[in-house]
Order: C-alpha cells, then sequence, then structure tokens
C-alpha cells in the first residue's frame, strides 16, 4: 500500500486517489481507497481497534484525483452539509478524443441514470435530471485535448456523459464512446483540486492533487 497523503490534520484527512481503485468497498473482498486510509490511520495513531474515517464524497473507480475523508462525525456532517449547500469547489481535468465546440463554455444537458452510464435526454422525461458544468481547453495533451471542468452540480457520471454528448469523450471510457487506454488502468478524468470550508476553523481549505503516472504532458492551444 503506498497512500498518497495530501492533507491531514485531527479531522481530515485527503489522498490522492489512483485510477482503478474504488472510494468504498463494494464487496467483502472489493479494496478501496478508504479502506486503505483507514489502515494508515490505525498504523500511524497505534489504534488496534476500529477508527471511524469515511469519504465524503466519491470518485468513480476509473477517475483519479482528490479523496477527502472525515476523521470525525462532526466533520462528516459538517462536510456533507456544504456539498448540499453547493459551498464546496470542485476542479476536474480531463483530457478528451476531440476538441470541444467552443474553448471554454457552460453544458447543460438533462441526464437520465441508466445501468452503469447517465445519459442524455430530453427535459420533459420523468427521470430526467439538470446537470450543469463550465469548462475551458487548456491545450493539447498527447492525442487529445486537456480540459479544466468545474461541475455546478453533481450527477452520476456527470462529467463523462455531457462530454460525451457534445462529442468529446475522454479518452479511456469507452461506455461513452471513447477508444481505450491498453497502459492505463483507467481513464484520463482526474480530480484536481478541491475547496471547502474547513469544518472546525471554518476558512477555506485547498486541496490538490498531482497527475497520476502516465497522464500525458500538455501545452497551450495554438490560436
Amino acid at each position: 500500500m503506498n497512500l498518497a497523503i495530501l492533507y491531514e490534520d485531527n479531522h481530515l484527512l485527503a489522498v490522492n486517489k489512483p485510477p482503478g481503485l474504488l472510494t468504498q468497498a463494494s464487496g467483502r473482498d472489493a479494496d478501496s481507497i478508504e479502506d486503505q486510509a483507514r489502515q494508515y490511520v490505525k498504523r500511524t495513531c497505534g489504534k488496534p481497534g476500529g477508527v471511524f474515517l469515511h469519504a465524503v464524497h466519491r470518485l468513480d473507480a476509473p477517475t483519479s484525483g482528490v479523496v477527502l475523508l472525515a476523521r470525525t462525525d462532526k466533520a462528516l456532517g459538517r462536510l456533507q452539509q456544504a456539498l448540499r449547500e453547493r459551498r464546496v469547489g470542485k476542479i476536474y481535468h480531463a483530457v478528451v478524443a476531440r476538441r470541444p465546440p467552443a474553448d471554454e463554455g457552460r453544458l447543460e444537458h438533462h441526464l437520465r441514470h441508466g445501468d452503469r452510464h447517465a445519459q442524455a435526454i430530453g427535459p420533459a422525461h420523468p427521470e430526467a435530471r439538470l446537470a450543469i458544468l463550465d469548462y475551458r481547453v487548456l491545450g493539447r495533451a498527447g492525442e487529445g485535448w486537456l480540459v479544466e471542468v468545474s461541475i455546478r452540480t453533481g450527477r452520476y457520471h456527470q462529467i463523462r456523459a455531457q462530454l460525451a454528448a457534445v462529442g468529446a469523450p475522454i479518452l479511456g471510457d469507452t461506455v461513452y464512446g471513447a477508444p481505450p487506454l491498453p497502459a492505463y488502468p483507467g481513464i484520463w478524468l482526474h480530480h484536481r483540486r478541491m475547496v471547502v470550508p474547513h469544518p472546525t476553523l471554518r476558512t477555506p481549505l485547498t486541496i490538490e492533487a498531482p497527475y497520476p503516472p502516465g497522464w500525458p504532458a500538455s501545452s497551450p492551444p495554438a490560436d
């Protein structure tokens, strides 16, 4: 276990999740970043028994980047409330197969949670949920384009489905029509930065995660 710690105090633990690893275990034998972080706290704090440690949010298994965990029940409650009230900033970086239709803009779609995917549908559908994100193209990255994304809503597979809906699927995301990445264990979607109100200090805390190994180098876009 090689856990990449991004931030740590008595209330919070932030780690850099690698691609291909679950945020939370879905079965008895499934490994997860939450389980690895719990073992880390047990080892460093000398606690042989159970410890309180819960993920405040989740990333899809093929996605990498910042995962924030609460070390107390009070911290978990306050951070979950901040998420509900949209007082948490989340910035993602994605490498997409094709350049989006504009260098920056806002995408609005109505999504339906299907079987292991999200589908863009009409707003009148009874299962439709509005999804909003802002994006800007940062430049070329390997064979694709590096895009910065800020989400305004928190829908299932939102970034993956919305970028695919405008013809710019994330590289490696075969679920949404992109070519696979044979030498990479996930998709090129990375939770780059998170800004949260600290649960006890009540001041903004910014956490940033380096790219994982294998992430393509980027260059500014051409005019």
